[in-house]
């Protein structure tokens, strides 16, 4: 009897072994990193652990994915993968939608875009697809107009309208919030936003509208896709749970996308 009960007791035990499963995804600090921690205990006993790596630029992690030192990130919008796939040849694929982010612009010198002078300083990123989004802010609110047949992918040279004589300083994403010493106003990513103590909501002087295409979403590779684990982090991600995290933790700043 006892040998039946301890061979039942390891049966047990490796099966456990064996449906666990480790993977590792790629964020970047803040809003992404913290979520994940939430969607790591909600996967958990769905038998997946979920390894947190951070990083702290939009370029590595696709990289690293790539490469196979990751199994998943989840810090993009999908523009910014579709770009990264063209211009890189990435064979990465999206699996599931996350959060969406609005920009916002913010400034240590003004309280608003009206009061910006004449050929006043404005930081924007200076990857193409958050270039361009922030491009389409600043239009949104009248500041400028761009070319409509640049779409998501404007540049400054796309800029046909500009009464103010706004000139764009062009920095990595990361660093705009240290740029606001220098410049009368910078256009900000949420994540770099929130991890340098500006809240969209209260700080900003001006924010994109919800109504965006520039949802977050989990990569994967392609080979990937149709994995068990993929479904599970996904399933995770989009539990009751975590929609309640992000709504009580971050107050409007992310709003979930699915």
């Amino acid at each position: 009897m006892k040998k039946l009960i301890l061979a039942a007791a390891f049966a047990a035990l490796a099966a456990g072994t064996a449906l666990a499963e480790t993977i590792k995804v790629g964020v970047t600090p803040g809003e992404h990193a913290q979520i994940m921690e939430k969607v790591k205990e909600v996967a958990a006993p769905k038998g997946l652990d979920i390894e947190i790596l951070e990083f702290s630029d939009y370029v590595v992690p696709n990289q690293a994915l790539a490469d196979g030192e990751l199994n998943a990130n989840s810090f993009q919008h999908q523009p910014y993968l579709d770009n990264q796939i063209a211009d890189r040849g990435y064979d990465i694929v999206s699996v599931g939608l996350t959060i969406t982010t609005p920009m916002g612009v913010y400034s240590n010198k003004v309280k608003s875009l009206d009061e910006l002078q004449d050929g006043a300083t404005i930081a924007i990123p200076n990857d193409p697809t958050n270039g361009g989004r922030a491009l389409l802010v600043l239009a949104s609110k009248g500041l400028i107009k761009v070319n409509p047949d640049a779409g998501l992918k404007a540049t400054p040279a796309d800029v046909t309208e500009n009464p103010k004589n706004i000139q764009f300083a062009e920095l990595d994403a990361a660093q705009l919030p240290r740029s606001l010493a220098d410049v009368d106003a910078a256009v900000i990513n949420t994540n770099y936003a929130l991890e340098a103590d500006l809240h969209p909501k209260e700080d900003a002087i001006a924010i994109e509208s919800e109504k965006s295409p520039y949802a977050n979403v989990i990569a994967v590779r392609a080979a990937d896709k149709d994995a068990p684990w993929v479904k599970t982090l996904v399933e995770s991600y989009h539990d009751d749970s975590v929609k309640a995290f992000i709504v009580d933790t971050f107050k409007g700043a992310l709003i979930p996308s699915w």
